[in-house]
This record gives C-alpha cells, sequence and structure tokens, in this order.
C-alpha cells in the first residue's frame, strides 16, 4: 500500500495535469501523526473559479470550464465558461459578448493562440483609448 503522502502527491499531479492547482493539498497533519492506519487529505481552500474548473474536470466536460478554446468555425478564441448539452458558452479572451459553439465545433486552444488573442485585445482597447 502507498503511503498517504504518495497518494497525496499522485492526486496534486492529476490535478494539475488537469489545470487544477490546490495550494493547501496536502496530509492533514493531526490524523497523519496518529496511529490511524489511514491518514486524512486535507483539500484546503480554494477560489470559485478553482472549484468550478474542479466541479467541469469531475463531470467529465470536455474541454473543462476555465479552459481556453478554439471556435472552428470562425476561428476566434474563448474561455469555457458553461456546458449546455451538446454546446459549449465561451467568453472571448478580455471579456466581452459570450456566444455558444457546438462541441464539435472546438478545438482546444494553443498557447500561441491564446497569446494572440490577448495581444489583439489589448491592442483593440489601446486603439479605443
Amino acid at each position: 500500500m502507498r503511503s498517504t503522502e504518495e497518494v497525496v502527491e499522485t492526486l496534486r499531479q492529476a490535478l494539475v495535469g488537469a489545470g487544477i492547482v490546490l495550494p493547501s493539498l496536502c496530509v492533514d497533519p493531526v490524523t497523519g501523526a496518529s496511529e490511524e492506519p489511514f491518514a486524512l487529505v486535507e483539500l484546503g481552500r480554494c477560489n470559485v473559479r478553482v472549484a468550478e474548473r474542479l466541479a467541469s474536470v469531475v463531470r467529465g466536460e470536455r474541454p473543462a470550464v476555465g479552459t481556453h478554446a478554439v471556435d472552428a468555425r470562425d476561428g476566434r478564441v474563448g474561455e469555457v465558461v458553461a456546458h449546455d448539452g451538446r454546446d459549449v458558452r465561451l467568453r472571448p479572451v478580455g471579456g466581452g459578448r459570450e456566444w455558444d459553439c457546438p462541441v464539435v465545433s472546438l478545438a482546444a486552444a494553443q498557447q500561441g493562440e491564446l497569446v494572440r488573442a490577448r495581444l489583439r485585445r489589448t491592442n483593440q482597447d489601446s486603439v479605443r483609448g
């Protein structure tokens, strides 16, 4: 049987792989120091965005809430904010009017696409003054 520390590290790596960071994830110090055969794992506190992403991952939603995706119909990059049956609601990078996109028309946003979308938004904002 693996140690509690090993299990916590495995959970940490799995969460990071899903884009979720729980900074206070650790072995509960009280049960970890006792004679209990199974120490408790302290998941800790997280903000609402992390909790929303965690719930999305647990539900098996792809792409998960809080990640970025590309609408293949027109190339727009957006943050996934909700799932509604066969559609995913996306919010433009930097904010703006949300839109629905069929799941079949989505692709994961690559880092370069996300950087370009952020730069495009910054340029638009600077032109508007």
